[in-house]
């Protein structure tokens, strides 16, 4: 099982601009992003994640455990009346994560997430409905199991670029981060009562599959005198919403 390394760097926005035209000759965006009002390419990430009651993936997190796991149902942009949203399971081991998906349409999450009934709505992914099946069955084993429950909101906006050479190389630069405490499914699309995670950065995550970080992004780390850190949203988000923790980034 190949596994992808993953790396997080917190950026104050006035470097943004700098940033994007260091690794310009090294990627190409991703064909998914839309011309902003300020023509950056972006599009929005929207992420209702789970977890039980007494915030066992939240505590995971914190405690440094090695092996852990995020759940959570993803969306972008708006809602529209055929709006499909991905069922995700983020396993990470360390530095190293992979991502367990499948497909359904926003408007039957709830059916499923109450009677289970993969047959009926999970959408094949790619191709491949044995898998997308087999992933859907892990998400809905673990949250009947763990009885989670919706718990953040995270929101973001995203600008995703993927290496020219190695299409396995990809950066973001996650925008604008904000979150809110226990939604409702329907509310994924929803831009209310979110609270702000940074005041003055991004994340940037630089992705790959190879042992080593490319070289010209291992070179923009370093000339940019960017700091490798542990930063979930997820967590984030809880923190700031329950005033444990004040971004004054």
């Amino acid at each position: 099982m190949m596994l992808r390394v993953e790396r997080k760097y917190l950026v104050p926005c006035d470097r943004i601009d700098s940033l994007r035209e260091r690794i310009s000759p090294f990627v190409r965006t991703d064909k998914y992003t839309r011309i902003n009002e300020k023509g950056e390419p972006e599009y929005t990430v929207r992420s209702i994640y789970f977890d039980s009651k007494n915030l066992t993936c939240y505590r995971e997190k914190h405690e440094g455990v090695m092996l852990r796991r995020k759940f959570r149902i993803r969306g972008y942009n708006e809602q529209i009346e055929d709006s499909k949203v991905v069922m995700e399971i983020k396993r990470k081991i360390q530095a190293r994560q992979k991502k367990y998906r499948s497909v359904i349409h926003y408007r039957n999450v709830e059916n499923l997430l109450e009677y289970g009934d993969l047959d009926r709505y999970i959408i094949s992914l790619n191709g491949d409905r044995n898998s997308t099946l087999i992933n859907a069955g892990k998400f809905m084993y673990h949250i009947k199991k763990g009885q989670f429950i919706p718990t953040c909101l995270v929101t973001y906006e995203r600008e995703a670029y993927f290496g020219k050479l190695d299409d396995g190389v990809r950066i973001t630069f996650d925008k604008n981060i904000r979150s809110r405490l226990y939604p409702q499914i329907d509310s994924l699309y929803s831009d209310e009562e979110l609270k702000l995670l940074f005041k003055n950065h991004f994340i940037l995550e630089i992705k790959y599959f190879h042992h080593d970080m490319p070289v010209w992004a291992r070179s923009v780390v370093q000339d940019f005198r960017l700091r490798n850190e542990a930063l979930s949203k997820y967590t984030i988000g809880i923190d700031v919403n329950r005033e444990k923790r004040l971004m004054t980034y």
